[in-house]
């Protein structure tokens, strides 16, 4: 038989058992947005590496993080074929449950040669089928590399089949200028990005429309001294980051029938 004392113990005890298992109940609930993507996304640790900001380090103070968690993984240097190739992709896909979302960046690594004794993280330059059958100097092992295209069609697939909803992001504008605009990449990784998000079922954000509006609506020298600074014309410092993070969520918020919008902040 329990006694009094017992008993208000014992009860205690199942009140706070209770009360854990809510709380796992609660975060198993909390959906993850996950960020994948170059050193534009994350640059360093995702604390500034050598002064240049990724706009991923900026994106949480967009959302109510009390309702959505937001995680940064993604990787300078890599491309949409490497973040694969090297594993960090199966890392973030282990990782995703119903309900989750990924927002994706890829394109400024991607122009690189498709092998060589450096990085070989380059893809075909299009959204098609197009494959080639290379050896990889790197891996010491013949690689069948596929196009920007195909590799983000790839990622959003197997995120979708753990029940993620996808954005895919077109990368953020560089730092060149031509006649008084900011360069655009409207023609090439742009429009690949866009195709491909479309024909995998994701939400298309035109990052680099929104950007270089932005950047040609201030002017070439206010951009150059505000957001870049003299030595780097790829990676923003803190400011640009920032504003960035901004566009990506007003481009959440524009979004038709993307349900990530809900978490942003009000």
């Amino acid at each position: 038989m329990f006694n009094k004392y017992t008993r208000s113990v014992f009860f205690a005890l199942v009140v706070i058992a209770a009360a854990g298992a809510f709380y796992s109940f609660i975060i198993k609930l909390k959906p993850t947005l996950y960020l994948v993507g170059d050193s534009t996304v994350k640059n360093g640790k995702g604390k500034g590496d050598g002064g240049l900001w990724g706009w991923g380090s900026y994106l949480a103070n967009h959302f109510d993080t009390t309702k959505i968690t937001v995680e940064n993984d993604a990787l300078g240097g890599t491309s949409s074929r490497t973040f694969q190739t090297q594993g960090w992709w199966s890392k973030v896909a282990d990782k995703i449950k119903p309900g989750d979302y990924v927002i994706m960046q890829f394109g400024h690594n991607d122009s690189s040669p498709l092998v060589d004794s450096s990085r070989a993280r380059g893809t075909i330059k299009s959204n098609g089928d197009e494959q080639e059958e290379l050896y990889n100097p790197l891996t010491k092992k013949t690689e069948v590399i596929h196009s920007y295209g195909w590799y983000l069609r790839k990622m959003i697939a197997e995120a979708k089949a753990k029940g993620a909803t996808v954005a895919v992001c077109s990368l953020i504008p560089r730092n060149s200028w031509k006649d008084g605009k900011v360069v655009r990449s409207t023609d090439d990784y742009g429009k690949w990005a866009a195709e491909a998000a479309k024909q995998a079922g994701a939400t298309f954000i035109d990052l680099n429309t929104l950007v270089a509006d932005n950047y040609d609506a201030e002017g070439e020298a206010k951009v150059k001294s505000t957001y870049f600074n003299d030595k780097d014309h790829t990676h923003t410092i803190e400011a640009g980051a920032i504003l960035n993070a901004k566009l990506v969520a007003m481009g959440v918020k524009q979004a038709k029938g993307f349900g990530l919008s809900r978490y942003l902040k009000k």
